[in-house]
């Protein structure tokens, strides 16, 4: 009670926020590693003071801080029971960029790849490069020393940083930079905290014994990934203390320090001139990971950019990934390891004969069996395909997983086939198949054994394995943390690495720097068992969980949460692309993330004691902003389905909580739109009067900025049934069912109807049954019995009919691909349910694939100009993709058709409707799509194929968008 009477009056002081309840402690009790601590609070400062008054607190209640960033963290770094202080949301200013100097100053929370983009129109760019980096920030780069893809020509995050400010633990403001010998001298007679550091540096590296030690035990200067413990290789190698050029620069030690020295506030860093623009990649195939390892001795003779390698485990991984399967197109046949290398020239005859020179030598090693060559973005394809290789790994069904322990090691190329080929024994040795990916060209392989930690049986082979690989790593004179640092799980090793000496040494550092041990301890030094404080409790019994969706694909709804290892790509900003996380890119709160709700879900369905485990406010809390939106589904490569674990949530959820008046309402829409039709002229008043509409939205809590759909006039239904006629085709080219989904059918009939002229001219009898609604607006707010119903009778009805060669077809993607998806989960017919969603298509792809079959032809359609834009279904992005809408818009000889980068519009449904959310939902608009279709001339067409996003669009821009069915109808020629 005294500390949570302390928190409260801590919080009183911070200008940021303070969080100190459940849902956030369990949202920050892991990062992107195999371990778990809850907080004891989780602070978001503002500001320098901030940081201060926590540092103050820190000190007079004997608590620690825990510095954050991204929380990508692989081996625990971001995990403690103190205050995780997450400085990603405040802390993003690109403070000054010196072209001259070639040098940018950050603070610490700058995403690496936000920074790049600014920095290109500069012709400058940041060089190490991980395989986070659309989400990783600077500040966490130099907490790790991280280095990366392009290591091998740029280096490692220490070698770039020029200067750095932050905080030490007795609330003092410092800088660290380069100094001369004179400027060393003085810093060595200052009264205070920092002097005493430097003091300390001035008595460890002038002790002959110490140097001996140092030299002895660190691995070899020439291994330029070597990232275990604090790195006083480096500062001894300085003209301060050995006959050198260096000068004496604490940033060398801060970097890689994992925030266990100081609190870094902003950061000055060295810059690279941007790699030439001509590249070319050379994958090389191997049969065996042996020479594939052999191969590499070889290929680094040659200049290159990047030297990764990926084996089969990851390759397997791939092959039914949605997002990245199309990455392997230039795999041939069934490879052990690939090794991708990159080239780069000024000048494409200067490419061509670096290519043929490396094929040159890969071939005549006979090592390899296939060495295709990529380029331009086959590269980007290929590097995302290695980039994917952490998420891919979590994505392994079950509870076994390649576990991070040992995959940071490094080693002198000339000894790594061997090193690895003694690896391999004791992989062997403890029944293991080591799953092989990352940096071969800078003798580091991410090495990583399947085990199963929530079994203690595996767990003891987590400590067995870890210790056996670090005594082989000193053999070989390696570095047991090559990049992704010590943390949690190497630290208690790195005694064993140096020698007791070195190591007392490193503890004096930490104790000088932080004598009250309130920056991240028991990370680097006087760590706890490596074995200890794991995400699941050791030979626990499984909760049993029952659901109406089906999860067996997961095996399981909580296994399916479980699945999120927390590499963070939900965290990715607007600039990097994609749909993934649209509340999180809106609010930029680590409570907004898919992380952060797989977190919680595996959380309170682990822990509750409750007979419904679902039943928590703080799930129902984590899930609000949650927009369904399906990006989870096909970005995250763990493909943790937060859709449909939200849906079964408010399911369970309204069995002990019983559903709003709004909730019930937007589920039952359909209904309610059947009796609207009924009374179209009352109902268009109803909802378009001034009074009367809002009088409505503040019984339902809709939005009062927002304009409420208009039933039409006539069902999409009834004009069908008026106009059989009209729809007859002699000697049609195939049959298709139409799906007449519920918002064509009663909002949206003119789509509908473009959509049936259009098949119809084009040659298609267009087949019509009676069958009820997707269930789409049931499945959105948890109604899944009645969605199931309807998912039922929708399989009975057309199982027998569909099939590739007469499809059903859907204008409106976010029903029709209900069909592909959730009724998967909710039909009882699997069988039928497969058929249905094989042979289920949006009308975009079914006429794409005419096209290819020339079946529609260009000639069809008119020869006027026209500039279309297109935003894609966010749902469409998930499941099929805007390639089929953007091809099938092109076919108008001179049309201009661009696809929007637009991630999502921020409607999702009812979601931008409801009055809470109106905010997020136009400021998710804000982020891409608004601000482009602003820019679009008058005469621009926009294209947008779901309902909901034509409504945001209206909303959010006053320009009406078209479906593409309909752009397409107006552009053909009619007889």
């Amino acid at each position: 009670m005294k500390l949570k009477n302390a928190l409260h009056k801590l919080s009183s002081k911070i200008n940021g926020k303070l969080y100190y309840d459940d849902l956030r402690k369990t949202i920050y009790a892991t990062d992107a590693s195999v371990y778990r601590e809850i907080p004891l609070a989780v602070c978001i400062p503002k500001n320098e003071q901030d940081i201060i008054s926590l540092i103050n607190f820190a000190r007079e209640n004997k608590t620690s801080l825990i510095p954050r960033t991204a929380g990508t963290s692989l081996a625990g770094q971001c995990t403690g029971d103190g205050i995780v202080v997450d400085v990603s949301r405040h802390f993003t200013d690109v403070i000054k960029v010196n072209p001259k100097n070639q040098t940018v100053t950050v603070q610490p929370g700058v995403i690496r790849d936000d920074l790049n983009r600014q920095l290109q129109k500069h012709g400058l760019f940041f060089g190490p490069n991980t395989s986070t980096s659309n989400r990783c920030m600077i500040g966490g780069m130099v907490g790790n020393n991280s280095s990366g893809t392009t290591s091998i020509k740029y280096g490692t995050t220490r070698e770039k940083v020029v200067s750095i400010k932050a905080i030490l633990s007795d609330g003092s403001k410092v800088e660290f930079k380069k100094l001369t010998a004179e400027e060393f001298e003085k810093k060595l007679k200052l009264d205070n905290l920092e002097g005493d550091i430097y003091r300390l540096f001035k008595k460890q590296l002038s002790d002959t014994d110490n140097k001996q030690a140092i030299l002895a035990n660190y691995p070899p200067a020439s291994l330029h990934r070597r990232n275990t413990g604090y790195a006083l290789d480096d500062l001894l190698t300085t003209s301060i203390f050995l006959d050198s050029k260096r000068d004496f620069n604490i940033c060398e030690l801060i970097a890689g320090s994992e925030g266990t020295l100081a609190f870094i506030t902003e950061i000055t860093l060295k810059l690279d001139e941007l790699p030439p623009v001509h590249r070319a990649m050379v994958a090389a195939h191997y049969a065996s990971i042996d020479a594939c390892m052999q191969a590499v001795v070889p290929a680094m003779e040659h200049s290159l950019y990047t030297c990764e390698m990926m084996d089969k485990v990851i390759l397997d991984c791939t092959r039914e990934n949605l997002k990245y399967k199309d990455n392997r197109f230039f795999i041939e046949k069934d490879p052990e390891a690939i090794l991708m290398l990159e080239l780069r020239a000024d000048s494409e005859i200067e490419l061509q004969t670096m290519v043929g020179n490396l094929l040159e030598t890969l071939r005549s090693s006979g090592l390899g069996y296939a060495y295709p060559v990529l380029y331009d973005e086959h590269i980007e394809l290929a590097l995302e395909l290695r980039k994917a290789g952490l998420g891919l790994l979590g994505n392994m069904k079950g509870d076994r997983k390649a576990v991070a322990c040992i995959e940071d090691t490094a080693v002198a190329l000339p000894v790594l086939a061997e090193y690895i080929s003694e690896f391999t024994e004791i992989m062997a040795k403890y029944g293991q198949q080591a799953v092989y990916y990352a940096h071969a060209g800078a003798g580091e392989i991410h090495l990583r054994p399947i085990l199963n930690l929530k079994k203690s049986e595996d767990i003891r082979l987590f400590r067995e394995i870890t210790l056996a690989v670090a005594k082989l790593v000193k053999k070989y004179n390696g570095s047991l943390s090559g990049e992704h640092g010590d943390g949690r799980v190497r630290a208690e090793f790195i005694e064993l690495m140096f020698g007791k000496k070195v190591y007392e040494l490193l503890k004096e550092v930490k104790f000088t720097f932080d004598p009250d041990n309130i920056f991240n301890p028991g990370k680097i030094i006087d760590a706890p068992p490596m074995d200890t404080s794991l995400r699941y409790e050791p030979d626990r019994a499984e909760p049993e969980i029952s659901t109406l969706m089906d999860f067996s694909d997961a095996d399981g709804v909580l296994r399916l949460a479980e699945k999120c290892n927390g590499s963070g790509d939900c965290r990715k900003s607007v600039e990097a692309g994609g749909t993934m996380c649209p509340s999180y890119r809106a609010t930029r709160d680590e409570k907004d993330t898919t992380r952060a709700r797989a977190n919680a879900l595996r959380e309170f369905l682990t822990s509750s004691p409750k007979e419904n485990k679902f039943d928590h406010p703080e799930l129902k809390e984590v899930l609000d902003l949650c927009i369904s939106c399906k990006g989870c589904k096909s970005e995250c490569p763990s493909n943790v389905d937060m859709a449909a674990l939200k849906a079964e949530f408010q399911y369970q959820y309204h069995k002990a909580n019983k559903p709003t008046l709004r909730e019930k309402a937007f589920a039952n829409i359909t209904r309610q739109n059947e009796l609207a039709s009924k009374i179209p002229g009352i109902s268009r008043f109803i909802m378009t009067n001034r009074i009367t509409s809002g009088i409505t939205k503040k019984v339902l809590g809709v939005a009062s900025q927002r304009e409420l759909p208009v039933i039409a006039k006539t069902t999409l239904r009834d004009y069908c049934e008026n106009n059989r006629r009209k729809f007859e085709v002699e000697n049609p080219i195939k049959q298709v069912y139409l799906f007449l989904d519920e918002f064509t059918n009663y909002l949206d009939v003119q789509v509908g109807k473009d959509a049936i002229h259009l098949l119809t001219g084009l040659g298609y009898r267009v087949n019509i049954m009676d069958h009820p609604e997707s269930g789409r607006s049931h499945i959105s707010k948890g109604f899944l019995q009645q969605a199931k119903n309807f998912a039922n009778k929708n399989v009975s009805i057309f199982k027998e009919l569909i099939n590739a060669e007469t499809p059903l077809l859907g204008i409106e993607p976010s029903a029709i691909l209900t069909f592909r998806d959730e009724y998967l989960r909710l039909a009882d017919d699997k069988e039928g349910a497969t058929i249905l969603a094989k042979n289920s298509f949006l009308i975009e792809e079914f006429i794409k694939q005419e096209i290819s079959l020339e079946n529609i032809k260009q000639d069809q359609f008119t020869r006027k100009m026209a500039t279309v834009k297109i935003h894609g279904h966010c749902h469409q992005k998930a499941l099929s993709n805007t390639a089929v809408t953007f091809d099938m818009l092109n076919l108008p000889e001179n049309y201009k058709v661009t696809i929007i980068p637009s991630g999502c519009c921020g409607m999702a449904g009812s979601f931008g409707y409801e009055k809470e959310h109106y905010e997020v939902s136009m400021r998710i608009g804000e982020n891409s799509l608004f601000p482009a279709i602003r820019k679009a001339s008058g005469s621009t067409i926009i294209a947008a194929n779901g309902t909901s996003c034509r409504h945001q669009i209206k909303d959010g821009t006053g320009k009406n968008a078209l479906h593409p069915v309909s752009i397409l109808y107006h552009a053909l020629i009619k007889d």
